[in-house]
């Protein structure tokens, strides 16, 4: 099993544990807008042209086509990838029992290791449905600037790690929903998602 494969997999597991029950309990308030950084100049998100885990170049129209948490990370990610990725993994789980379909993108920010392959696999390990998508660097950057992530490689050699913003993003194909902070709780995610497209 490879390094990424057993950080996801252990990621997943400590959250089902840690907010099996939470979900039970907790009571929505049905309010719910998109944010005014949707709009402007300043929005979040846009175009990009980026490489889905077949090799095949996409763009954000062929992706987002509903419902979609999008984050950017790196499969070598030691410990915010795997544990938010494994967060919205288990939304988007108890979101279809709801009869809600929510898509997931990973995209990552490491386009050098993390190959269509890599991504792909990584991708799958995290959810089944969850599309990992890699490109060139000039790709890699055009997504970010368009999502206003921030990101920087940290190291030398192999094992270097990638700085990066840990933010999801709720996208439909109109542009910006909402967004996830890394210590938004699960059942927010879940919750705030559902009022927005439930």
């Amino acid at each position: 099993m490879s390094k990424f494969v057993a950080m996801a997999a252990g990621a997943a597991v400590v959250l089902g544990l840690g907010t099996a029950g939470a979900f039970v309990a907790f009571a929505p308030e049905k309010q719910c807008s998109r944010s005014a950084i949707a709009t402007g100049a300043d929005s979040i998100g846009g175009p990009f042209v980026l490489v889905n885990g077949d090799g095949v170049t996409v763009t954000n129209e062929d992706v987002i086509t509903g419902p979609t948490m999008v984050y950017f990370g790196f499969t070598y990610c030691p410990d915010f990838c795997p544990t938010d990725l494994a967060r919205n993994a288990a939304a988007i789980d108890l979101l279809a029992e709801r009869g809600i379909e929510v898509a997931s993108l990973f995209i990552t920010v490491d386009p050098t290791r993390d190959t269509p392959e890599v991504v792909k696999e990584y991708a799958e390990v995290m959810h089944p449905d969850m599309i990992g998508l890699t490109g060139t660097p000039e790709q890699v950057d055009a997504a970010s600037k368009a999502y206003k992530t921030y990101y920087r490689k940290n190291g030398t050699g192999e094992d270097y790690l990638m700085d990066h913003s840990t933010f999801t993003y709720l996208m439909d194909p109109d542009g910006f929903v909402d967004f996830f902070r890394s210590d938004t709780a699960p059942e927010a995610v879940v919750e705030r998602t559902a009022c927005h497209v439930g």
